[in-house]
């Protein structure tokens, strides 16, 4: 029998999984509903084409939720091909995603990945790229734009776990980033210079 208090049974990363299981079943149905309509003859209207588009991202965005707030196990691997299917359609939105890591990564290491990605979206508002690489053992993400919002009370969160302010629902994943390095037993370092915000562990 499972004791629910213990630490190691991680129950917000298992609702992640389960609400984003939960929803990609619907959105999947919604995209073939549209694909039949396509293929039975109705004209490709300007409203079809957003509702299409609109599932696609949704669809994506899901996915990508999935792997940044669900469970993790620790020898679990997740396939170069199916983390690009997964960035691919957000890459074409405000801030582009550069994945260059050319291996399959452990889900840890993807889960983390995908957390940092997000803290740098937040400082991205006005768009921008992250780029994704690993030399070795070592991850680094670099995030470059014309303009990067500052967010000085949320960058220490991340390597250091201290927060001077209340977190937003918007900023979940500074602390959860935090937290998911700790249990892979790494530090994440911070870098902002100028228009760059490097990021790695």
């Amino acid at each position: 029998m499972r004791d629910l208090t213990d630490p190691s049974l991680d129950l917000i990363a298992l609702l992640g999984s389960r609400i984003c299981h939960d929803l990609i079943s619907p959105l999947g149905a919604i995209g073939n509903g549209i694909e039949l309509l396509a293929m039975s003859g109705l004209k490709q209207t300007p409203e079809m084409a957003l509702i299409s588009e609109s599932v696609e991202n949704a669809n994506a965005r899901i996915r990508f939720f999935r792997v940044a707030f669900g469970a993790a196990g620790p020898t679990q691997e997740i396939r170069r091909s199916e983390l690009l299917s997964i960035l691919g359609p957000l890459s074409s939105l405000r801030v582009r995603i550069d994945w260059q890591v050319s291996d399959s990564a452990l889900r840890s290491e993807a889960k983390l990945a995908f957390l940092l990605i997000q803290c740098m979206e937040s400082a991205l508002p006005w768009g921008g790229t992250i780029t994704v690489s690993k030399i070795g053992d070592r991850w680094q993400l670099k995030g470059t734009a014309d303009r990067i919002k500052e967010l000085p009370h949320l960058w220490p969160l991340i390597s250091q776990g201290t927060a001077t302010e209340e977190i937003t629902p918007s900023e979940v994943q500074f602390p959860l980033a935090h937290r998911a390095a700790t249990e892979m037993g790494v530090r994440v370092d911070c870098d902002i210079t100028g228009g760059a915000i490097t990021l790695s562990f």
